[in-house]
């Protein structure tokens, strides 16, 4: 992170815009299994559970790795390790149309999902370019390369249609290729790998990159982000098999409308960076978790048919979530997780600013591991449950216990560094960030 004597304006922009574009390629290929994976489920005959393990494994890699790929990016830089990664994931992405069987596709599958991990490189190298008051903003930014996503929803199931599964899969591949080989020519290494380098000096010892672990605020912030974004990440990849389920609609409408959640829920991220920086992030935390409780609670609840036995007659009545009302919550909802990514992320390079890496890969790879193991869920609880929103149920209990512990959590940091707040509770909505926790002027 740049003092604000040694931010300069052009190149830290001109880096954001190299690291958005690229994230932004790599998260469409980290999410293709959403709309091949509907292709190889017919072709394999593959039940939910199946398909949900197929959806989920690119997303396991892409989780797992981000802590290590975090680490290896405090330690050489982002420029070479983020193009290695958009290698790999590439020649895997091109392997996996040669794949023949279930065991095959997701062994590919593991490969195609290091393009995910290029998230927590691109949080360092970007946070390496910027200051602390623009932080937020540059972060918020970087993160709308989620919009990848929506990209694939979109596009994706075109291509399909037009030209096979395994021909759009081996398009990805090059792509991501071409966008490697740019990246690497258009950037530069970051000033403080620069500057370590030129005074002979050494990284950062492993016992102190990982000390800063054993804070429980920092596994804190991973359950956020388990949510925001791993669910997120979750919703963009199963939407299209609800849609096609649930509504009986083709595969290229049902792309268009998980586009349509994915597209606003990555282009504001960069508003939540703002406001984030504004605000705090603990105010926006506070607005997403309780405004998502509210919206999941519709999704939630099942189509219903009631029969009231009045007094001369039976009282019939039903409810259901419309195809228009289920898109646009889901819409509305992926908007506030967007602000809630990015008011996670605010936190880290204020609280650890020489450990955006670890501690960036730790919280990503929980945020990643919930892309993992809710698809994987979602489909496991179609076949046993048989009830189509129990995906949104789940979800709905995560964000709850969520909204306890950050809250029950923050009241104990306020007690503890303000005890005057016991007798005068108008205080309570000090914010998290920076302006309640510089020292106190005696």
């Amino acid at each position: 992170m740049l003092s604000e004597d040694q931010y300069r304006t052009g190149a830290a922009w001109r880096h954001l815009g190299a690291n958005t574009f690229a994230f932004a390629v790599c998260f469409a290929v980290w999410t293709i299994f959403s709309v091949i994976g509907l292709r190889i489920q017919q072709e394999l005959g593959l039940n939910d559970s199946e398909l949900g393990l197929l959806l989920a494994t690119p997303i396991l890699t892409g989780s797992v790795s981000r802590f290590f790929l975090g680490m290896l990016t405090e330690r050489f830089g982002g420029r070479i390790v983020f193009t290695l990664v958009m290698l790999a994931s590439a020649g895997s992405t091109w392997l996996l149309a040669s794949a023949d069987s279930y065991l095959l596709y997701l062994l590919a599958a593991l490969g195609v999902g290091l393009a995910g991990g290029s998230f927590i490189v691109g949080i360092a190298y970007t946070s390496a370019w910027f200051d602390k008051a623009r932080q937020g903003l540059a972060l918020g930014i970087f993160g709308a390369g989620s919009v990848g996503a929506a990209v694939t929803n979109f596009v994706a199931p075109f291509l399909v249609v037009a030209l096979g599964w395994e021909q759009t899969a081996r398009i990805y591949a090059v792509v991501l290729a071409l966008t490697a080989i740019v990246f690497y020519v258009f950037t530069r290494t970051e000033p403080h790998i620069l500057a370590r380098r030129a005074e002979g000096g050494s990284a950062t010892p492993l016992a102190e990159q990982l000390a800063p672990l054993k804070k429980l605020q920092v596994w804190r912030f991973g359950l956020y982000y388990f949510f925001v974004f791993g669910g997120f990440v979750a919703l963009a990849s199963w939407l299209p098999r609800y849609y096609t389920g649930k509504y009986e609609i083709g595969i290229e409408l049902a792309g268009v409308l998980a586009a349509a959640y994915s597209l606003p829920a990555s282009a504001f991220r960069a508003f939540g960076g703002y406001l984030a920086d504004r605000f705090g992030a603990r105010s926006i935390m506070y607005v997403v978790f309780s405004t998502s409780l509210a919206l999941l609670l519709v999704l939630s609840y099942p189509e219903t048919h009631y029969a009231v036995q009045g007094i001369d007659r039976t009282l019939e009545f039903s409810f259901g979530m419309p195809l228009a009302g289920f898109t646009a919550t889901t819409v509305l909802l992926g908007f506030f997780m967007s602000l809630g990514a990015a008011a996670v992320f605010k936190h880290i390079p204020v609280y650890y600013p020489d450990h955006v890496g670890t501690v960036g890969g730790l919280v990503g790879m929980i945020g990643g591991l919930g892309g993992f193991f809710m698809p994987l869920a979602f489909g496991v609880l179609n076949d046993v449950i048989h009830v189509w929103t129990s995906c949104f149920m789940l979800m709905f209990m995560l964000v709850a216990v969520s909204l306890t512990w950050m809250h029950f959590a923050v009241r104990r940091m306020e007690r503890r560094r303000f005890p005057e707040l016991e007798q005068d509770e108008r205080q309570r909505d000090l914010p998290e960030l920076q302006p309640d926790y510089r020292p106190q002027q005696k």
